[in-house]
């Protein structure tokens, strides 16, 4: 632990004295051992840039990753694959970023075969990335923009090459957020269609604790997750109004979901969720100097008509769906979802509509026929609506408030 391997790295005899070991098996221990104990030793706790260093750990760490195969063990890729990535991640070049790219352009070409070390060279350069952008605050030069285009772009080579399709989507998704951040709105786009394109390729099933486990809720969080991201995503003139929004219902409608699920519903109110929002003349958040749909569109009446048409067309699905579930004896589940529903329409809609108003009070009895519903959850909405009801120039909920007590 206390011993200083810098000092014996660079002898001239130590990387000669690794080809002694003949039996493969016995070199890739040694080689493994030297890593484990250099990443641990507390003469390098602080990164290295030294190139006598880097180039004896690199020739290391290729004598491991050139052992894996066809045949090896998980664990045992797993225990090569963090070894490598605590050696990419001890390579610092302090400013020169450009430097650092470089090594992690060396890294992908040295290491082809482990996922893990793939996953760690993006969040590297993602992390390089942003730290490029904090320097210059957010005020990117031409070297600079040119910079951390040359780093999305490393990312979106790099994801797919990676065999675990739920770690692309991550990468995919994240590489996008900070190509956002960094005004690569071409970049940030090609990674967000790019994730899209792969949500079909998501195995039904993936291990939790041990243990295989529906991928549908991991599914609905990551949309939810997405969903938020899409708010701030300008669109492309060339490409229409919320076209990613568009492709992800796309995505949605196609994708063979688990029968009897409500997963596509829940995404659906979701997005009803997120449609709310970009309807809205100011949104709730903002990326700095990227101009969203509200600065870029500003409320204009044809906007909201197409996010009115969207919500129109969501709509239908979730009520068929409801539909479908009374049909199919799941009260429960439908009962549930109505009320889901039910509180979208009161908060985001527009009461004043009559057809509005009605399908609340269709809800509400939906959600309550056949005593499914949390009493509790029950009142506490409704209290909640006798609220909104005694504010000043809010009739639309008196008169929503007053039918739901006949009921």
């Amino acid at each position: 632990e206390n011993i200083n391997y810098e000092y014996y790295v660079n002898f001239d005899k130590f990387l000669p004295l690794l080809d002694l070991f003949q039996k493969e098996s016995i070199k890739v221990q040694v080689c493994k051992n030297i890593m484990d104990a250099f990443t641990h030793s507390t003469f390098h706790q602080e990164p290295t840039n030294d190139p006598v260093i880097t180039n004896a750990l690199m020739f290391i760490c290729r004598v491991m990753h050139d052992s894996v195969n066809a045949l090896t063990v998980e664990d045992e890729k797993r225990q090569i694959g963090n070894l490598i990535s605590g050696f990419v991640k001890k390579v610092d070049y302090g400013r020169d970023f450009e430097k650092q790219l470089s090594f992690y352009v060396e890294a992908r070409s040295a290491f082809p075969n482990l996922d893990s070390v793939h996953a760690q060279l993006v969040q590297s350069v993602n992390r390089l990335s942003v730290e490029t952008r904090c320097i210059v605050k957010g005020h990117h030069t031409r070297k600079t923009a040119a910079f951390v285009r040359a780093c999305a772009a490393y990312c979106y080579i790099t994801i797919p090459s990676i065999t675990s399709v739920l770690t692309r989507l991550e990468l995919y998704l994240l590489s996008g957020q900070v190509a956002l951040l960094n005004q690569c709105l071409g970049q940030a786009d090609a990674c967000f269609k790019a994730a899209l394109s792969l949500v079909s390729d998501l195995p039904r099933t993936i291990e939790v604790d041990g243990k295989q486990r529906s991928s549908e809720p991991y599914l609905v969080s990551y949309l939810c997750h997405f969903l938020s991201t899409l708010l701030v995503v300008p669109d492309s003139p060339e490409q229409g109004v919320l076209y990613l929004t568009r492709g992800l219902l796309n995505v949605l409608q196609h994708y063979t979901w688990e029968p009897n699920s409500n997963a596509r519903a829940v995404v659906y109110l979701h997005v009803l969720d997120m449609l709310f929002a970009a309807a809205q003349e100011t949104y709730p958040y903002h990326i700095e100097k990227v101009d969203s749909n509200d600065t870029l569109y500003g409320s204009d009446p044809k906007f909201i008509l197409e996010i009115n048409k969207m919500c129109s067309v969501l709509l239908d699905e979730i009520l068929a769906h409801l539909k479908y579930l009374g049909a199919s004896e799941q009260l429960q589940k439908q009962a549930l979802l109505a009320l889901d529903l039910f509180v979208r329409v009161v908060t985001r809609g527009d009461l004043r509509e009559p057809s509005l108003a009605t399908l609340a009070v269709n809800l509400w009895n939906l959600a309550h026929r056949h005593g499914h519903i949390d009493t509790k959850l029950s009142a506490r909405t409704l209290e909640y609506l006798k609220k909104r009801s005694i504010q000043p120039g809010n009739n639309v909920y008196a008169d929503l408030v007053a039918k739901l007590k006949k009921t």
